[in-house]
């Protein structure tokens, strides 16, 4: 991984699922180049392992599926780092691997809650920052599922699908504000989101990529940061295919 010095000096962000996988990665990355980031995560213990891990700048446990949980913590963020230049929102879930038949509807509203309105309620709650600040940066992580669906995954599929509609209308809007908004759609990659998924299901989203290999979390991040950065100066409510040539469009 090469890095690239200073290119966030200066700059401050906010990662949701941020103690672990593609959001632990990119916090690291932007830390290591000169950012100062706050974590958002469900898992206090993982929160407190990480910010030892990276110097993260502070940390808050919360669940970004709960609205008012959000709002609280974007003000403290922002009060804490002084101001919010970049949004990353990786939080999410798998949900049930079961077909749509019998699929239980338990599952498919906590997909919901967490993947899409949670992702929601954090650019609810952080845009109006950064378009009075005049700039800002909001990478939110989907996935190849949104665009091509799974099988026995159609919670997931439908909610990474609602985000890239999210992102190119919530990007369309803040065009003129200095706010840049784009997507990441990842095929898999070794993450520990692997771990509520059965065998035959990983094996089946391998068989589909064309390099024959899952990506890692360390090649998303360089996507993640290239978007969060001020280079992305000219793409907005666009998506950034990290998947191997799975999806080319």
């Amino acid at each position: 991984m090469t890095i690239y010095a200073g290119r966030f000096a200066n700059r401050t962000a906010i990662v949701t699922g941020g103690a672990s996988g593609l959001g632990l990665e990119a916090a690291k990355r932007i830390t290591a180049e000169g950012g100062k980031v706050c974590l958002w995560d469900m898992n206090p213990e993982s929160l407190a392992k990480a910010k030892a891990a990276i110097g993260a700048a502070h940390t808050i446990a919360l669940d970004v599926s709960d609205a008012a949980a959000v709002e609280a913590a974007a003000a403290e963020a922002k009060k804490v780092l002084g101001k919010i230049d970049i949004l990353v929102n990786s939080a999410g879930i798998t949900g049930a691997t079961q077909p749509v038949i019998g699929y239980p509807i338990d599952s498919w509203l906590k997909v919901m809650n967490v993947n899409v309105n949670g992702l929601f309620y954090c650019c609810r709650a952080v845009a109006p920052m950064m378009v009075e600040a005049g700039y800002g940066r909001i990478v939110n992580i989907s996935s190849v599922a949104g665009k091509e669906g799974n099988p026995n995954a159609s919670s997931y599929s439908a909610s990474k699908a609602a985000v890239l509609g999210f992102t190119k209308s919530l990007g369309k809007e803040l065009a003129t504000k200095g706010v840049i908004v784009n997507a990441v759609t990842p095929a898999t990659f070794e993450s520990p989101i692997l771990d509520n998924v059965p065998q035959s299901h990983i094996d089946y989203m391998r068989s589909k990529i064309p390099m024959e290999r899952f990506g890692t979390a360390a090649e998303n991040a360089a996507a993640v940061c290239f978007l969060a950065s001020e280079e992305c100066s000219f793409t907005t409510a666009s998506t950034l295919d990290t998947s191997g040539g799975r999806t080319t469009y």
